[in-house]
């Protein structure tokens, strides 16, 4: 059992650290939290066996790294709206041009029985 959430531990701290870099570092707490509590469970069941604790502490390592990072991202990046003038723009003049689209189209009148 102390394996199983060992290697559990591994793959979320892992899965934490690469999402802490990417855009979506917002989602990194999910995998850090569950990483962090199966570091607490592997930590607890080999409490009883004196063995080497290297890897659990690997696991919280990278856990912390992935944790700090993700804290850091969220407070000191800013969301930055653009020039919204351009987009509105862009959007009229797709409307115009699909309006013109359709005006162009001439349906045939089609005899339902």
């Amino acid at each position: 059992m102390k394996k199983i959430f060992l290697i559990l531990g591994f793959i979320t701290s892992i899965l934490a650290l690469i999402l802490a870099v990417t855009p979506l570092f917002k989602i990194a707490f999910i995998p850090a939290i569950a990483a962090l509590v199966f570091g607490v469970l592997t930590l607890v069941l080999s409490k009883d066996k004196q063995q080497n604790k290297k890897s659990i502490q690997l696991v919280f390592l990278i856990t912390i790294i992935a944790l700090a990072l993700t804290t850091y991202k969220t407070v000191f990046t800013k969301s930055e709206v653009g020039n919204t003038e351009q987009m509105e723009q862009k959007e009229e003049q797709i409307e115009e041009e699909s309006i013109e689209d359709l005006e162009d189209i001439e349906i045939d009148d089609i005899d339902i029985e």
